[in-house]
This record gives C-alpha cells, structure tokens and sequence, in this order.
C-alpha cells in the first residue's frame, strides 16, 4: 500500500490492516483527533489499545500550550485514555527545552511570558525564571503607561504562548521588552492561527493569533517551538528511539500536522475530524502539504479488532 501523490482514503478493514503494518511509532495530534475540547472522539480508546497490543510505540504531539505533560496526563486519565507524561510532548515542553538546553538561557536571566499556567510549569521545571504570564498586575484592562513602566533588564526573551487571558498590557509589555532591551529574542510556542474547539467543526483564535499583534509591530518573525518545525522533532528524538521511516503522524492540519511529518520523514494520515475538510485537499485549494493517507475520523480504525 504505497502512497500515492493524491492520498489515499483509508475505508476497509483491509486498508487498515496495511496501514497498522507498514509503521512502528505512530505519533498522535490530540485536539481534533483524539478529543474536541472535553469531548472524546468515538473509538480513540479502542484504536489506542489496539496499536498497544500490537506493540506499536505511540506518542501524543500537540501544539497546546496552555496545559504541561501533567496536566495533560491529567486530562488523559480523566477521558480514560492510557498515557505516560514521557509520551506526551507539548510545544510549551518543547519551548522550555529549547530555551533551556538551545538558548541555554543564564540563571540571572529571565523570559516574559505571555501565556497560561501550563507553559509556566514547564518553564519552572526546567529552572527557568520568568515574569508576566498569569501575574495578577497584568491581567488589567487598562493598557500601559509608559511612563509608570520600568522594564526588568534582565528579561532577555519574550515567549508567546496560547492565552486566553490575553491582554494589551502583556502585549504592550512584551512589546517593550523586544524593542527596548538589546539582543532579547522572541519566541512563539507555535503559530496555528486556529484550534478545534467542541464538537461540530467549531474554532477559535489559536497560539498564532496571540503573537501576531507583536509580529506586526516589531516587523519581527518569532522563532517558532511547535509543529511543523523540526525542533518539536529533535525534542521527541532526544528522549524516544524510533525510525522515520516505520514511523507515522497523524493529525488534522495540513499545515502542522502534516507539515511537521513531511518536514520530519514521516508517514502521515489525515483526519477529517478536526480543522481540515476533504475539499482542501484539492489541488484548487493549494495545499501547503498532502498526506500519505486520510480518513474520516480515528475511531473507524477500531472496526480491525485484530492482532498482528
């Protein structure tokens, strides 16, 4: 069953089959393949636990940044879905790791964040010091005074994360910070302009959306963590074994998910439960990137109740 330029629909219990067979790691987007929200997708569970009996080594990637590995072991257990914080890898883990072990960021030094207590978390298991993200003296509406600021000398990145407490004033801050202290670098956890939000098809303004107000204003393109760039692959590569090429992504962005395995020498496979219709796949939509394969939604794997 080899790919073909225009992928190839996954319907029968016999293509699935092949598909189980032809990888080893399959790595697994989660909002809008796994769950919309606190909303489980049909047949998850029993696909996950088919891929597990049959010895597969499975991997959760997300660009969600708003939640750290133990929060989101959390919300794994309470959806009854089987998962170890070591098999989660999230963009606000991978930003930590980056700034950490990359930047390698001096202890008197410190990150602003604009963002929420997940990437905090993250941030604080890695040693690293950081102001802004969920500070109450942030979370105002009335903008800032120039005047009253005094910008902290020691901040030496901004990290722009999913907040849905955002403010003017965090982005005025961190505005000010890139602008006005010399050499401070600007990062973004990922740039998706949207997330799957509840079931049937809704969405709402992603990490990207957050970032881009400062995008504009300092005419500056952050370095961006998460999917599709390869940093998010070299952080899975540091702690997991797996073979590119025996290993699959499966996702419901094209231009993450699908993005980020062909980056990466992925196999990938599309789901149509998130963001991306089959209607995008046509060559008159210009596709940033096409899947190996789709399929309708992950639960229709559940249907091969076998073992290799």
């Amino acid at each position: 069953m080899a790919p073909s330029e225009y992928p190839l629909r996954l319907q029968s219990t016999t293509d699935y089959k092949a598909f189980l067979d032809r990888y080893d790691t399959f790595m697994f987007d989660c909002d809008g393949v796994l769950w919309h929200g606190d909303h489980l997708e049909p047949g998850v569970v029993e696909v996950l636990k088919l891929l597990r009996a049959n010895n597969k080594h499975v991997i959760f990637v997300t660009n969600n940044a708003t939640k750290s590995r133990r929060n989101y072991k959390t919300k794994f257990d309470k959806l009854g879905v089987q998962a170890e914080v070591d098999e989660i890898f999230g963009s606000a883990y991978a930003s930590a790791v980056y700034i950490s072990s990359v930047l390698n960021l001096p202890k008197n030094e410190k990150v602003f964040v604009i963002g929420m207590a997940g990437l905090e978390e993250e941030l604080k298991e890695e040693g690293i010091n950081f102001i802004g993200g969920t500070d109450p003296a942030d979370l105002h509406t009335n903008g800032l005074d120039l005047n009253a600021f005094t910008p902290d000398p020691a901040v030496s990145v901004v990290l722009c994360g999913l907040d849905v407490g955002v403010t003017y004033a965090k982005l005025a801050k961190g505005f000010q910070y890139l602008i006005r202290n010399p050499g401070c670098r600007f990062i973004a956890t990922n740039e998706d302009s949207t997330y799957p939000a509840g079931p049937g098809g809704g969405l709402l303004p992603g990490a990207g959306s957050i970032s881009a107000p400062l995008r504009y204003a300092t005419k500056t393109n952050p370095i961006a963590i998460g999917k599709p760039n390869k940093t998010m692959l070299d952080c899975i590569k540091a702690k997991h074994n797996f073979d590119p090429a025996r290993t699959v992504m499966v996702g419901d962005r094209l231009d993450t998910d699908i993005l980020f395995g062909k980056h990466g020498g992925l196999g990938t496979l599309l789901v149509l439960s998130g963001v991306t219709s089959e209607r995008d796949l046509a060559a008159t939509s210009n596709p940033v990137a096409l899947p190996d394969f789709f399929i309708n939604s992950l639960g229709d794997i559940s249907e091969l109740n076998i073992k290799s």
